[in-house]
């Protein structure tokens, strides 16, 4: 723990070194209440249309906000504003510090919770505590920001031992594709992280540079498909559009990153079990880095205001096993194929890609949306419309607010449902989820967390709100119905005619975010009543086929600080 925190500090003494030779201070994807409040605005009309809000995370200016008491004297200016800056150089160059941010989040019995950043699965209290500068000077953008997380790490029942050998034998097909953490380690977690920092060049509307920062690509509020603040950030470099480009026939925004995904280097629980004499954890390349390369391109009609249309793609594969260029930039996945035709070098990636759509109506209080997303990447386009449902994921989407009789007032209505489960049993029958792979077998993750939608392979997430909201007050009502790994349950739980165990949780939650003085506060407190925990239940001995499975309930606290200093 100490010598992670000894690192930490020799590196933070070591970027503000060289600060003083290093245009825009980016919005932290873990201040959940930051991203929710400006697509909240550009809905009502108060923010910039010309943003997608499809790249995450933005660089707004003060200008893009329309509220003028926020711009100049609230929360707004006192993060994006250039008044407490302090100047040097005459002018050219200015730095200032980033408002301060401390969250806590509590789970009473076990495990839960997704889109929190560097934070881990944790049973217990954990923190994370984010605070730095942001210089400029000239073209040139540095902004340390950040993180340590500390969580308690309690034990707790994760996957039953209880399970017969050959639940244990299916499950680990899961286990032994993907580097999904049921447990951070038997101690407490300490961990000491770049955070939302980076360094970048500008030029007009584009940066290039280097960042740590969280990412998020795609049009849902819940959930990404492919790019999401569920893991920690990753170091990369990056070629982006720091504004949309106008053009003749509409904007577009773009990014293109290349970087390294972190090995957790944890076992799976029950790394040690046997079945039929065969070890059920087969050790995963640990000591080999995976490379990544993703890009991102959307586009704004000029003929159809408030419509955004987009593609994505990642990549990722074991950095001895690159050997081409289209290793090293597949930016379209290259290597499409009929499913009976082999190609080795394709098959050594794990490819995914996604279209996307964003409906919003700024002033009209509208949104709609969505994503599809394929996994492998590697069949024709033909064979893609043939079977649009083989190796799918989807998220839909829509958001209506509704003004009340004070003008600043608003009542808001969110859903959102998203789907990484399969329906076409020959994938189910194959093992071929989303976030998992056969040869990359850390799965599409980061430091032991899905980069993707946080519920992980073959989850089918149901989401809904109401709210009421002013300015940046806001108090709602969540409900939320996720079903965990669908896949792992019909390959295991159909063959043996058992319908009784589909693992799922029901969970009603309450938020609020509000400003007291110079704090700006978000909480949300949620119950989570899981049924059949695990996929477990015991059989009735008198003979009773329905019988409730293993249930759990789990109370889950959040709570944000951020601190705006003057």
């Amino acid at each position: 723990m100490f010598t992670k925190i000894k690192k930490g500090i020799g590196l933070t003494l070591l970027l503000l070194s060289v600060a003083y030779f290093t245009r825009g201070q980016t919005t932290n994807l873990n201040a959940p209440f930051l991203k929710e409040y400006l697509r909240r605005q550009q809905l009502i009309g108060n923010f910039n249309p010309d943003y997608s809000l499809t790249i995450l995370p933005l660089t707004p200016e003060l200008t893009d906000l329309k509220i003028t008491e926020h711009k100049k004297n609230g929360w707004y200016g006192a993060i994006y504003g250039q008044k407490q800056a302090l100047t040097f150089d005459h002018g050219k160059g200015s730095i200032k510090m980033l408002p301060e941010m401390i969250k806590g989040q509590y789970n009473s019995d076990y495990a839960f919770g997704v889109n929190d950043g560097a934070m881990i699965p944790n049973t217990g209290l954990q923190t994370l505590i984010s605070a730095g500068f942001y210089l400029r000077y000239g073209p040139w953008s540095l902004q340390f920001q950040p993180e340590l997380v500390t969580a308690q790490n309690l034990p707790y029942d994760g996957f039953p031992q209880q399970h017969w050998g050959t639940t244990w034998d299916q499950y680990y097909e899961w286990l032994n594709t993907s580097d999904i953490v049921e447990r951070f380690g038997p101690y407490a977690y300490v961990e000491y992280l770049l955070g939302q920092s980076h360094l970048k060049y500008h030029y007009k509307n584009l940066a290039i540079g280097v960042s740590s920062e969280n990412i998020w690509w795609g049009p849902g509020r819940r959930n990404s498909l492919l790019m999401s603040n569920n893991a920690p950030g990753f170091l990369h470099a990056t070629l982006e559009t720091s504004k949309p480009f106008e053009t003749d026939i509409g904007r577009f925004e773009g990014q293109l990153v290349v970087g390294k995904l972190r090995n957790s280097g944890y076992l799976p629980p029950g790394s040690d079990y046997t079945f039929r004499q065969t070890p059920l954890y087969i050790p995963k390349r640990d000591e080999d880095e995976r490379y990544m390369a993703g890009i991102i391109i959307n586009y704004q009609p000029k003929w159809l205001p408030g419509l955004t249309v987009g593609y994505s793609s990642v990549s990722q594969m074991y950095r001895e096993d690159m050997d081409s260029f289209d290793d090293y930039l597949p930016i379209f996945n290259s290597g499409k194929r009929p499913a009976a035709v082999v190609d080795l070098d394709v098959e050594q990636r794990n490819q995914l890609s996604a279209g996307f759509f964003r409906w919003a109506s700024p002033g009209k209080l509208f949104e709609f949306y969505g994503e599809y997303g394929t996994n492998g990447n590697s069949k024709p386009f033909r064979e893609m419309f043939i079977y649009p449902d083989l190796n799918r994921a989807f998220t839909l989407g829509f958001t209506k607010y509704i003004q009340l009789k004070d003008p600043d007032t608003y009542l808001g209505v969110q859903f959102e449902t998203t789907q990484t489960g399969q329906t076409v049993r020959e994938n189910i029958l194959a093992k071929n989820s989303w976030y998992t792979h056969p040869y990359v077998r850390h799965g599409y993750t980061n430091n032991g967390q899905v980069m993707g939608a946080g519920n992980g392979p073959g989850s089918n997430v149901i989401f809904a709100e109401v709210s009421w909201n002013r300015n940046f007050t806001k108090l709602g009502i969540q409900l939320e119905r996720i079903v965990y790994n669908n896949d792992f349950y019909y390959k295991r739980f159909e063959e043996i005619k058992d319908w009784r165990r589909k693992y799922m949780d029901l969970v009603p939650s309450f938020v609020a975010d509000w400003q007291v003085y110079r704090f700006l506060v978000s909480a949300k407190i949620q119950y989570v009543n899981s049924w059949n925990y695990k996929w477990y239940l015991e059989n009735s001995t008198d003979g009773t086929y329905w019988v409730s499975g293993l249930d759990k309930n789990n109370l889950v606290g959040h709570l944000s600080l951020m601190y705006l200093l003057k």
